[in-house]
């Protein structure tokens, strides 16, 4: 068994605390195997950065998103650096969630079902599927 990373662990812990109202009302969905009996988790770090939740089973991620992000090149490497770690990255809208969660969950669901398994680039979502997963 690995060692934990103590600065991380930390920096995770503090992420936790100052989550956003989507963020928020999404994991009330997604905790405690509340969707479709999977295990999700918030703020796992993935190499430098940290997944906002993330389901270690099916290696999904799932990043909120407000319009901070809108057309931002930091998230393509962030996107990069997950898919290079064997993570698929589902990035949903923070007005998505709090506008139409049931919207978002069927996606989510979609996702983990294995029913979204190539690039998708759509008004409300993105999917990018782990380097090793996407069929060609």
């Amino acid at each position: 068994m690995r060692g934990r990373n103590e600065p991380k662990v930390a920096r995770a812990r503090d992420l936790r605390k100052v989550e956003n109202d989507a963020e928020e009302r999404l994991w009330h969905e997604l905790r405690g195997r509340r969707l479709n009996g999977r295990k999700f988790v918030r703020q796992l770090p993935i190499g430098p950065y940290f997944a906002d939740f993330a389901c270690r089973e099916a290696n999904l991620v799932v990043e909120v998103d407000g319009s901070q992000h809108a057309g931002r090149s930091q998230d393509r490497y962030r996107d990069e650096t997950m898919n290079g770690n064997g993570w698929s990255v589902l990035r949903v809208w923070h007005a998505g969630v709090l506008i139409s969660r049931a919207s978002v969950l069927e996606t989510i669901i979609a996702a983990l079902d294995g029913r979204l398994d190539r690039k998708m680039i759509g008004i409300d979502a993105k999917f990018l599927p782990a380097a090793n997963s996407e069929q060609r």
